[in-house]
């Protein structure tokens, strides 16, 4: 997602590794794709991969979207109940999704789905996905613990962004994704 502030080296590095990876993927195949072959297209050392990944599978695994939808939630009206806030937040933060953005999340939820190694692995994105709608829902102030209120309203949360990204990966991104999230956010809402 495009931010307002210039990146920085660090995270130029990063992006153009991801990218990298995700390209090498989709030529020769994820298993056949090693650390060296992406640092050395990148123009990197394997050392530098490393500072930035700790592993292939983190290429896929790791995005810069949870810090921004905490942000974007912390943004909502606190008047408004914690899965509006999440749904207007996730709904805002797709606004900002590049059409590359947009391909490279399609990339790597495919890969997520495809590969054993990776989709064994689905339940820490939907933790982390989970941590950082707790933390954009939780007020200022609080001891760091979310309530049980604030932790099932980000578990549910997530399991429907979940639910609605895997939707759209599966119909190889033919769908709008904005629509699926908002269909499934709205239907989480009339459940409760």
């Amino acid at each position: 997602m495009s931010g307002g502030s210039r990146p920085s080296k660090s995270q130029r590095t990063r992006a153009t590794l991801q990218e990298i990876a995700l390209r090498l993927f989709d030529e020769q195949g994820y298993e056949a794709t090693s650390v060296a072959q992406i640092a050395q297209e990148a123009g990197v050392s394997h050392m530098t991969f490393f500072r930035h990944f700790p592993s292939k599978e983190e290429v896929v695994l790791e995005d810069e979207y949870n810090p921004l939808l905490e942000e974007l939630i912390r943004g909502q009206p606190a008047t408004v109940s914690g899965v509006e806030r999440v749904h207007a937040a996730v709904l805002t933060g797709l606004e900002r999704l590049g059409e590359s953005d947009r391909y490279a999340l399609l990339r790597r939820v495919g890969l997520l789905l495809s590969i054993p190694a990776l989709r064994s692995r689905i339940d820490e994105n939907l933790a982390s996905a989970r941590t950082a709608f707790e933390r954009g829902l939780a007020a200022d102030g609080e001891d760091g613990t979310p309530s049980l209120a604030v932790r099932a309203v980000a578990a549910a949360c997530s399991a429907v962004l979940s639910a609605a990204v895997v939707d759209w990966a599966q119909g190889e991104g033919e769908q709008d994704l904005a629509g699926l999230v908002d269909e499934a956010f709205r239907a989480l809402r009339g459940a409760v």
